[in-house]
């Protein structure tokens, strides 16, 4: 069993405690009934939309195309498969819809199965319920613990999903044809829950088959025995399109049991983008040494930079299309830029680490083992690599600088440098040095309102990130000249 965290409504954390009713008698006296899974997930999710909110939080992007498939699968009561690249959200999908379950459900203490008290599947529950009647020991589950997932690997056996014969059990005395002989997988161990298989093209074909009848006759078959156990789950796999078809494949007759095949994609909109960014990225932490470190901030600008270059890159020719880039590209990115601030921070004596674009190249070396080239057969050290990533990162602030600053009038910066002054930055540069070099910025506020500082949160080091920016914005629009060398940026006329 996997426990599931960070997914609201699923957290491990319960919002309430666990009902009363502690034996078979007192929770059929209380009026409970069971209710299959499928009709547990759709009555909530019908509840959800009747109200308005979203039927599942946190999937940024899917609102208008992927999530109304979804939700049409979950009514219809259909096991469902996830095709998408990587870096999706495909496995975040399928665990929050664990916050579709009742929140806590009945299950007969000792169950290997989660049988529910009312609907016994098992010999040993029905023996346990005929022994001990209406005072039959009954416990509580949690929806945190009603969620099994199994990363489909070449290895995966029929044993490690469905189950196998347990030799100790067999040694203790049982005879090879008593079901209790058996060891149950994963599958049968998520009973009254919801399964999923990651990556199902990699797992073997043959192994494949032994999901058939989970999947259609809702039960399972072990070796030569007779196992009849009505499951009542709901299955979801996932899988990438080019595993789908080349790497791997879904064997058709499994294809043709799943009841719905949605299709993923990365966000459609650069808001989404940034709003994924700003939900997923760890950019604050908590060691309780350095409290001034813990919160660095990051502009809105830099943000907006670090997505626009997610999605120039998933646009490259240079890059294979099939494989895709992964968001996780865009949010390890801006946790390096994070981390970036916070080490000069630490080094130069900053009061608040704030991010600056002289962190954003530190992301190019971080991410290139992210990104899969096209030219599969170029040397995995060429520094060509380098240089595409460097440019589109490039590309990528010249955007967000003419989408923040159009109009912005920043001819009094510019005339700093008539004279033939420069400006020196770089890493480990403080921003009371960087505003040292400059003094006086004419209209310095109204670039930092542009850029959504507000006006009684402005600090140096937050001044000093939005001249930067300007200071690149104009390098890039042929305004300025700039001259790197290592560690060091200097900006001249």
């Amino acid at each position: 069993m996997v426990e599931v965290t960070d997914i609201p409504g699923a957290t491990s954390a319960p919002s309430s405690p666990s009902p009363a009713p502690t034996t078979l008698g007192e929770l059929r006296d209380g009026g409970a009934t069971f209710r299959p899974v499928k009709a547990e997930l759709r009555t909530n999710l019908l509840a959800r939309l009747g109200r308005g909110e979203p039927s599942l939080p946190g999937m940024v992007g899917f609102e208008d195309t992927v999530l109304p498939e979804v939700e049409r699968a979950i009514i219809a009561g259909h096991d469902l498969v996830l095709l998408g690249e990587r870096g999706q959200g495909k496995t975040r999908l399928i665990r929050t819809l664990v916050g579709l379950l009742d929140e806590w459900t009945p299950v007969l203490v000792g169950s290997e199965l989660n049988e529910h008290p009312l609907h016994p599947i098992s010999v040993w529950a029905h023996r346990r319920i005929a022994e001990h009647g209406d005072a039959t020991p009954v416990g509580w589950l949690h929806r945190s613990d009603r969620f099994g997932e199994k990363l489909a690997t070449p290895d995966t056996s029929v044993g490690d999903l469905i189950g196998d014969v347990d030799p100790i059990k067999v040694a203790e005395g049982r005879t090879l044809g008593d079901p209790e002989t058996v060891h149950y997988g994963l599958v049968p161990r998520t009973n009254r829950g919801i399964f999923s298989v990651n990556e199902l093209p990699d797992l073997a074909e043959r192994i494949q088959v032994a999901l058939l009848n989970v999947l259609e006759e809702r039960d399972i078959q072990i070796r030569g025995y007779r196992v009849r156990l009505p499951l009542d789950l709901l299955l979801v796999a996932s899988a990438n399109p080019e595993d789908y078809t080349n790497r791997g494949r879904i064997i058709t007759p499994l294809k043709d049991r799943f009841g719905a095949e949605v299709r993923t994609h990365y966000p459609l909109e650069l808001s989404d983008e940034i709003r994924l960014l700003h939900q997923e990225a760890h950019v604050a932490w908590s060691d309780g040494a350095h409290d001034a470190f813990e919160h660095p901030i990051i502009p809105e600008h830099l943000a907006e930079i670090i997505a626009r270059f997610t999605r120039l890159v998933r646009e490259s020719s240079h890059v294979d299309q099939r494989s895709g880039v992964s968001a996780r590209f865009a949010i390890a990115s801006l946790e390096t830029i994070a981390a970036s601030a916070v080490r000069r921070a630490a080094i130069a004596g900053e009061t608040r680490p704030v991010a600056r674009v002289v962190d954003l190249p530190s992301v190019v070396p971080a991410s290139r083992g992210k990104v899969e080239f096209a030219d599969s057969g170029a040397d995995p050290d060429d520094e060509r690599e380098l240089e595409i990533l460097e440019h589109l990162l490039r590309q990528a602030t010249a955007q967000t600088f003419r989408a923040r600053c159009a109009g912005l009038d920043l001819t009094g910066l510019q005339e700093h440098f008539t004279g033939g002054e420069t400006v020196e930055s770089g890493e480990l540069v403080p921003a009371p040095v960087l505003l040292g070099q400059l003094g006086t910025i004419p209209k310095l506020a109204e670039l930092l309102g542009r850029l959504g500082v507000p006006e009684g949160e402005q600090s140096a080091e937050q001044a000093a990130a939005a001249v930067e920016f300007a200071l690149e914005g104009l390098y890039l629009t042929r305004r300025l000249a700039k001259d790197t060398d290592g560690t060091r940026t200097i900006y001249g006329a």
